[in-house]
């Protein structure tokens, strides 16, 4: 784009925003003549996609920002204006810990206000899942959720749901995209005493806080172990600087298991100033977790991201503390409630387990190994929810557990997103049943690796840079597409799965059948002879292929022989994937 383009795309936006910050912003880059800057924040307009809307916070079409913010909403508000009727417009509204997050749920509030559509927004932030959760309990037609989940501090988002409590899907999704990007000119927020004199604005209360950590604490399935020992296991907590703090803490207290939290990471804080990326999956961001765990010999550390959807764990294995994966904590805890239902004869008739595509297989089995029936949906947790919207439309299954590799877990079905809240009282159960049997929870997991073959995962992602960076990705998947590898690393591939077409090729016979009952999605799974799983993914928003790599070992090998073989292979993975690239 020339500079003249992007000089008259900023002076518009000059006359858009009323935010006094993001206006001097642009005000200052135009005066210095910073067309560099100017160009980062109006080459495009920022991307509101299938799953909402992230980016850096500032002044520009290409950021986020009051006026984007509004925009956004003024498209939402179109498209529920036309597909709701107007007794039922009512969209719940919450914010995490990030810098103008609760400036931005106004802002949305308002503007919604201004099209005669009533608000809940919560008064203070919450949760994610608490989100979804008002979305259901107040009858509510849609959602907004202002967050940019673990991502750095310059970022946020603003995340749309709808009636169920899940993200958007189809129909609705691609419809409401089509209503932001139609959106232009000014756009008109009602003055918040107006709103709030008209009845079109209202706070949720105390009320709808305490039903939500009920629900929570009532999920529990040992609540006579937890009555009776819940205070001999010790437990650390980090909600690194997000939301965390209000309902974890909370449910905790009202369960009776004491929660010791991180002091310097427990007040909310849109700095994340002891953290650099606060994503609870990483060592460096469960750094301070770790020496209060050391320090207190605990038995658990647990951490959830800035707006608690997401639940990473740390657990003590002789001196050293390990990190587990999503994959892992998802297979203890699908072993934990499916066992114990079944135990307690509480196992639902034709009990179903939810996770994704790229999500271990260890889970499945499991699973399947207590009689349920296992499903495998798109990556996103919205589709996780979608399917058990369809299981309570035609009444064929019952949802127990579900989650995705990427730390997202949902216990039940009063929430439609991932809940680390619950998630967090669930593993804290699941450690004080196994320390009740004399087990530690990595103890735990080898009794299952034992039962169903070693399985350990790695991802890796490549970039690409530029316009040719993304022709070459292109070429790389439709390479892979229609010449299949015949092995991966030295290792025989049995099938392909083409998720964008729908089919499974068998690689020996060259079979190709349509059984795949999934919307189309640019994915190829490569299923190997010995069971591991090669997937490989396309960003949908940036320049780059996720590879996931899903090996498995059967049970009969000794388990370090088993982790000595996969540490082995993901390095001819790195290999074999270096090499692809650079054909």
């Amino acid at each position: 784009m020339e500079p003249k383009e992007i000089l008259q795309k900023a002076e518009k936006y000059i006359l858009m925003e009323e935010h006094p910050v993001f206006l001097e912003e642009v005000k200052q880059l135009i005066a210095d003549n910073n067309i560099k800057e100017l160009s980062e924040r109006f080459w495009r307009d920022l991307d509101f996609g299938t799953g909402g809307m992230r980016g850096l916070i500032g002044g520009g079409d290409n950021r986020i920002n009051t006026y984007v913010i509004r925009k956004a909403t003024q498209g939402l508000a179109n498209y529920i204006i036309s597909h709701v009727p107007a007794s039922e417009r009512a969209v719940a509204i919450s914010f995490d810990s990030r810098h103008y997050s609760d400036v931005f749920a106004e802002e949305a509030a308002l503007v919604l206000a201004a099209n005669d559509i009533r608000v809940w927004l919560t008064p203070a932030l919450r949760a994610t899942p608490f989100l979804s959760y008002a979305v259901r309990e107040l009858g509510c037609c849609a959602g907004i959720m202002v967050t940019a989940s673990h991502n750095p501090a310059g970022y946020n988002g603003y995340k749309v749901y709808w009636s169920d409590g899940a993200q958007v899907v189809p129909p609705h999704d691609k419809g409401i995209i089509t209503e932001v990007r139609s959106v232009s000119g000014k756009v008109a927020a009602m003055n918040r005493t107006e709103a709030e004199q008209k009845n079109l604005l209202k706070m949720t209360d105390s009320n709808l806080d305490n039903a939500y950590r009920s629900m929570v604490s009532g999920q529990s399935l040992n609540s006579d172990l937890i009555r009776k020992q819940g205070k001999n296991i010790k437990v650390i907590y980090t909600p690194l600087h997000g939301t965390g703090t209000f309902h974890v803490e909370g449910v905790f207290k009202s369960m009776g298991i004491p929660l010791i939290t991180v002091p310097q990471q427990r007040e909310p804080d849109g700095d994340f100033p002891t953290v650099k990326y606060p994503n609870p999956e990483t060592a460096e961001a469960l750094q301070m977790g770790l020496e209060l765990a050391r320090r207190e010999k605990a038995d658990l550390l647990m951490a959830t991201d800035p707006d608690s959807d997401r639940l990473g764990i740390a657990v003590p294995e002789g001196d050293e503390w390990v990190l587990l994966t999503g994959n892992q904590l998802g297979a203890l805890l699908t072993d934990y409630i499916f066992r114990t239902l079944k135990e307690k004869g509480q196992l639902p008739a034709n009990p179903a387990f939810i996770n994704t595509v790229v999500t271990s297989e260890f889970q499945n089995r499991i699973a399947e190994s207590y009689g349920a029936a296992s499903f495998r949906v798109l990556t996103g947790f919205k589709y996780i929810g979608e399917k058990i919207r369809q299981f309570e439309a035609d009444s064929t299954y019952s949802y127990v557990f579900g989650g995705e590799e990427s730390y997202g877990f949902l216990v039940g079905t009063s929430v439609r997103d991932k809940d680390a809240v619950s998630a967090a009282a669930m593993t804290a159960e699941m450690a004080l049943w196994n320390l009740n049997r004399g087990m530690t929870v990595m103890e735990h997991l080898k009794e299952l690796w034992s039962k169903f073959g070693y399985w350990q995962e790695l991802l890796i992602s490549r970039e690409f840079q530029g316009q040719a960076g993304v022709e070459t990705m292109n070429a790389l998947m439709s390479s892979l597409r229609s010449a299949p590898p015949a092995d991966i690393a030295g290792k025989p591939v049995s099938l392909m799965r083409d998720y964008q077409e729908g089919t499974t090729l068998d690689m020996s016979s060259g079979k190709k059948e349509r059984d795949i009952q999934l919307p189309s999605s640019n994915v190829l799974q490569f299923v190997l002879q010995d069971g591991s799983i090669i997937t490989a993914r396309p960003s949908g928003t940036e320049p780059k292929i996720k590879f996931y790599a899903s090996c498995y070992v059967d049970k009969a090998r000794e388990l370090e022989q088993a982790r000595a073989e996969v540490s082995r292979y993901f390095q001819d993975l790195e290999v074999w994937l270096n090499g692809i690239m650079e054909n």
